[in-house]
């Protein structure tokens, strides 16, 4: 994915005192059409990176991009596949 498709929608600071990252996320800039559902509860698949000139000028030290790669099949064209195949 180049830096162009990256869809960007937060940053984070590290924090060398006790170990993690804190970081925000826009929700506003989350798109709609990789918001996914499961059993009544939302999701979106984010990456998170240090970011390759660290810390920038406001002091973060990573990126949060939404992961937008998907399977070239879904589970219903397997299953599609496998029962296509069946004698009867």
């Amino acid at each position: 994915m180049s830096q162009q498709d990256k869809i960007f929608v937060g940053n984070g600071k590290k924090n060398d005192q006790y170990g993690f990252i804190n970081f925000s996320i826009c929700l506003s800039d989350l798109p709609q059409e990789h918001i996914t559902e499961f059993k009544g509860k939302k999701y979106i698949n984010l990456t998170i990176s240090e970011k390759r000139e660290s810390p920038d000028q406001y002091g973060k030290t990573h990126s949060v991009v939404v992961n937008t790669w998907k399977p070239e099949g879904s589970a219903e064209q397997a299953n599609e596949e496998v029962t296509d195949d069946l004698p009867f």
